[in-house]
């Protein structure tokens, strides 16, 4: 048999001018070529614009503008030189304003579909805001040596590539990691291993609770090969000038090991002020990337819960407890449950760490079912989800069937949120509250908060 070889199809080099009629989920703009759907990144509704093809797809194209024709009264100079080559923001030309009004139109958009009913009868919450810029405190650094640009490359990836971004500062960060952009590529760039060190995971702790106090820099940096004497004294040269701490990590998340303070402990911390918390952490645990929305988040959950000593609270996907400690402090008791076990031992030792004998914490997959644990057959008077993108469908009608009076639920993904949203109305349950929260500035990202009472 023939084996038929399939190009990637040409595409035109010419730009194409075109009339902006809406926005996508994505954020990108929506327009049409002879009646098929195109797609145009840096594009906004109400705009002319000239484009260039990234993809042409079946169903629909994807373009990026290239010029602005007849701009929106939306569009602003993004903040960030680097916006329109780094992937990793893609709405810093829309008013921060304007971006939160869009994503929240986007959960109620997805929210009314899922009910097939107005939500005249929902309360919609003032979107949480904070800081725009500076508050990105986790994030993952791509790292490449690139002869033809001079040395190593350190960022985000490009829009529409692998390859990665030529920057040197970056104003999502917060400030603390942003300004070692710079350096960094000038550390890499004179390392023996500089081609076997294709990522740095970068972790941010506060040393208060004080939203201005000072920072803790954790850098944990990926080889592929071991890394020679002269390179790992280079490394420890860096964190002394740049007071950061320094891991390494030859392989996966279980090889992770300081090299440099070598006598400190591998802690990081975060506070809650509102409930008299601090949080520890390893610079590899999962944390919110965003600590000023996460201390609203959290505060307004707890608020939602209108906890009191008599409850008895449930805590689905709580992590290192985020939120099972916060609610820990106005409950009768608390039961988080986490799919890692290492999570759950942080979870334990951040309640010893606060002096919270009333919490409980067990390790179960939550992608199925959890009829069979013990924990699954106490009586719980409130429960909160916090899933993953995927949401929580496997478990949805499981939790239902606990019968608790509230559901409070956090989602990192709107259509995943309307999705079980559906489920849970058909399990008996009303949905009486929503709204957005900006977790991420500048990107579509979308974080929501849903409330649910149960009404048989």
């Amino acid at each position: 048999m023939s084996r038929r070889r399939f190009r990637r199809q040409k595409l035109p080099t010419e730009a194409i001018e075109l009339d902006v009629t809406g926005l996508s989920h994505e954020g990108r703009g929506i327009a049409h070529i002879d009646g098929k759907v195109a797609f145009v990144d840096g594009a906004l509704a109400g705009e002319q614009v000239a484009a260039h093809y990234v993809r042409k797809r079946g169903s629909f194209d994807e373009l990026r503008a290239s010029e602005i024709l007849q701009a929106s009264a939306l569009r602003v100079q993004p903040p960030c030189a680097f916006a329109s080559n780094c992937g990793g923001c893609s709405l810093q030309h829309i008013d921060a304003s304007a971006q939160i009004e869009f994503k929240q139109s986007v959960l109620l958009e997805l929210m009314q579909k899922a009910l097939a009913a107005p939500m005249d009868d929902v309360e919609i919450l003032p979107p949480l805001r904070d800081a725009e810029l500076n508050y990105r405190r986790k994030a993952r650094l791509a790292v490449r040596f690139v002869s033809k640009k001079g040395g190593a490359l350190v960022g985000f990836r490009e829009k529409y590539s692998s390859f990665i971004a030529e920057m040197d500062h970056c104003e999502v960060l917060v400030p603390e990691v942003a300004s070692l952009i710079a350096p960094l590529r000038a550390l890499f760039t004179t390392l023996d291993g500089r081609m076997e060190i294709p990522q740095i995971e970068v972790a941010v702790g506060e040393t208060e609770p004080e939203a201005e106090a000072p920072k803790t820099v954790a850098l944990v940096v990926r080889h592929l090969e071991e890394l020679s004497a002269a390179d790992s004294d280079a490394l420890v040269g860096f964190a002394k000038e740049h007071a950061v701490e320094v891991y390494l990590q030859p392989a996966g998340n279980d090889s992770v090991a300081r090299l440099w303070p070598q006598a400190a402990e591998d802690r990081l911390c975060y506070f809650l002020p509102d409930f008299d918390l601090e949080l520890a952490f390893h610079p590899m645990d999962f944390t919110q990337v965003n600590a000023g929305i996460n201390r609203k988040i959290v505060s307004r959950a707890i608020d939602l819960l209108d906890l009191n000593k008599q409850d008895s609270v449930l805590d689905l996907f709580c992590g290192l407890g985020n939120f099972t400690l916060a609610a820990a402090t106005r409950a009768g008791s608390v039961v988080g449950v986490e799919g890692s076990q290492e999570m759950v031992e942080r979870g334990g030792e951040n309640a010893l760490k606060n002096g919270l004998e009333n919490t409980r914490f067990y390790a179960a997959n939550l992608a199925k079912s959890f009829a069979d644990e013990a924990w699954s057959r106490e009586s719980y008077s409130k429960v909160l989800l916090d899933p993953p993108r995927s949401g929580a469908l496997e478990i949805i009608k499981e939790v239902a069937a606990l019968g608790a009076q509230k559901i409070v639920y956090i989602s990192c993904n709107p259509a995943t949120l309307a999705r079980d949203t559906a489920e849970l109305v058909a399990a008996g349950y009303r949905l009486t509250t929503a709204g957005v929260m900006d977790m991420f500035p500048h990107t579509t990202h979308v974080e929501s908060m849903a409330v649910f009472e149960r009404t048989r």
